[in-house]
């Protein structure tokens, strides 16, 4: 049996605690490739889906362009070259990180294939071998949820790992979700020239994020996109002409009884349908019972601040033991767990306490903190401040778009609770608040402690701390 000292399940962020461990140790790596070497941001999330929401941006912005006094024509939209260049990049980053990993490097090994755990130092490889280590961190991802829907498996469907890869552009497609994932990829086909229907399942889209946003985003939905809003799926079939999809209400406000689905006769139908309902931890593959690892009932592996499973010598990062199912949060604990491996007297804590996110749809989401609807929930003390893209000068420039920025602050210290921006832009101009929240700063100190230039699209930001009641600030703002 061969035996390392770190064995690392999951080529993604797991490479992070590869590349800076104690000098000396033997790694081996295990990746099953299920959805390519580099895992889930480089292979079918982050990276690629970023690549075509730019493309769907120009071609959006194309289309707008004689409100502004310049007449385009209509895009033309070449899938197949769209799809190209993503992937042409994203394939040879993925087959050299695959390559380099084969050839080994100082004390690494690579085994391709699943990893299963035999006891709490062994794991079963994919070829029958058995390998022992002092240490394992599982990096081991997510995967897309399908939901039980009769018929759903026969018709076919695809998921946020297949969709961006179909050799045809759909005329029409159907989005079964309503969240991060259904508003990205709605965006990006309909920009395309796609018709879009989206069935939610409540009566918004986008429902964690803060009331606010969400009532403006959906109602910007109902405009751009065939919305079915307080729907849900009870059969799909696939037909001559497509994929059709049934609905009815699911508290039951369609059809005398709420027990036949063929009472109620709303249907959509596509020739491509997409399911976005959310993403699972891959935990349930690993045989964690073996080892004895804890996970949590949505079947998230159980971890500490310092990634610690509750077994000795089992950390796990990333989607497979995180709420976020961020990258940015699976690479900040690797580099927590990667620490702490080189510097066991002095380690370190993953710090979850502002994580931001974004949404790449049209117009753009970002967001950090409490929203208000939770603040209330949780009886926080709180103040508002906002202000209007239409509000700024730069916001004239560019026809005075829908969106704003929005933030919650102590009444009493002026901290920063929470911030929401939807609009142009929204993931760049929430950092500065970001950083305030993680930092300490009052709200007065962001707003006056510093110039903001004008007239940037960035004195969104300031307006709207600005917009806070005085009494919230530690100090006067001048």
């Amino acid at each position: 049996m061969k035996h390392f000292d770190l064995v690392v399940i999951g080529s993604g962020s797991g490479d992070t605690v590869i590349g800076d461990r104690p000098a000396g140790w033997t790694v081996a790596l295990v990746e099953d490739q299920a959805v390519g070497f580099g895992g889930t941001c480089l292979n079918v999330g982050c990276i690629p889906s970023k690549m075509f929401v730019h493309t769907a941006d120009l071609a959006e912005d194309a289309r707008a362009a004689n409100a502004f006094g310049v007449d385009l024509p209509a895009p033309a939209v070449r899938w197949l070259a769209i799809r190209k260049r993503v992937f042409d990049r994203i394939d040879q980053r993925s087959a050299d990180g695959l390559r380099d990993s084969r050839a080994g490097g100082p004390n690494l090994t690579l085994f391709e294939g699943k990893g299963q755990f035999t006891g709490p130092n062994t794991l079963l490889v994919n070829d029958g071998e058995t390998i022992s280590a002092d240490r394992f961190v599982i990096a081991a991802g997510s995967r897309p949820i399908v939901p039980d829907v009769p018929g759903l498996q026969d018709a076919g469907f695809l998921t946020n790992e297949t969709i961006m890869r179909v050799e045809k552009l759909p005329e029409r497609l159907v989005i079964l979700g309503a969240g991060a994932i259904a508003a990205e990829f709605s965006h990006v086909f309909s920009a395309l020239g796609v018709h879009v229907t989206v069935i939610s399942r409540s009566g918004s889209m986008l429902t964690r994020e803060d009331e606010d946003v969400s009532q403006l985003f959906t109602g910007i939905a109902r405009r751009k996109w065939d919305l079915r809003q307080r729907r849900e799926a009870t059969r799909v079939e696939r037909t001559s002409t497509g994929i059709r999809v049934h609905l009815r209400d699911p508290d039951g406000g369609d059809g005398d009884d709420v027990d036949d689905v063929e009472s109620v006769q709303e249907f959509v139908e596509g020739d491509e349908l997409l399911v976005a309902v959310g993403r699972r931890s891959n935990a349930d593959r690993l045989n964690l019972s073996a080892a004895g690892v804890a996970t949590h009932p949505d079947g998230r592996i159980a971890v500490d601040s310092r990634q610690r499973t509750n077994v000795p010598g089992i950390f796990a990062i990333g989607d497979v033991s995180s709420e976020h199912q961020l990258k940015h949060v699976a690479n900040h604990e690797a580099r927590v767990v990667a620490h702490n491996f080189s510097h066991p007297d002095e380690p370190t804590e993953s710090d979850h306490r502002f994580v931001p996110h974004a949404v790449f749809t049209s117009p753009q989401i970002a967001s950090v903190g409490l929203t208000e609807q939770r603040a209330r929930a949780e009886g926080v003390p709180y103040v508002v401040g906002k202000r209007d893209y239409s509000e700024i000068a730069y916001g004239w420039a560019m026809n005075d778009p829908e969106g704003f920025a929005k933030v919650l602050a102590d009444p009493q210290t002026g901290r920063l609770l929470g911030a929401h921006i939807i609009g142009p832009q929204a993931s760049v101009l929430i950092q500065p608040l970001i950083q305030a929240m993680s930092l300490g700063q009052d709200a007065a100190t962001v707003a006056r402690g510093q110039y903001w230039i004008h007239p940037a699209m960035s004195e969104l930001v300031e307006n709207a701390l600005l917009d806070l009641p005085q009494r919230s600030a530690k100090s006067p703002v001048n």
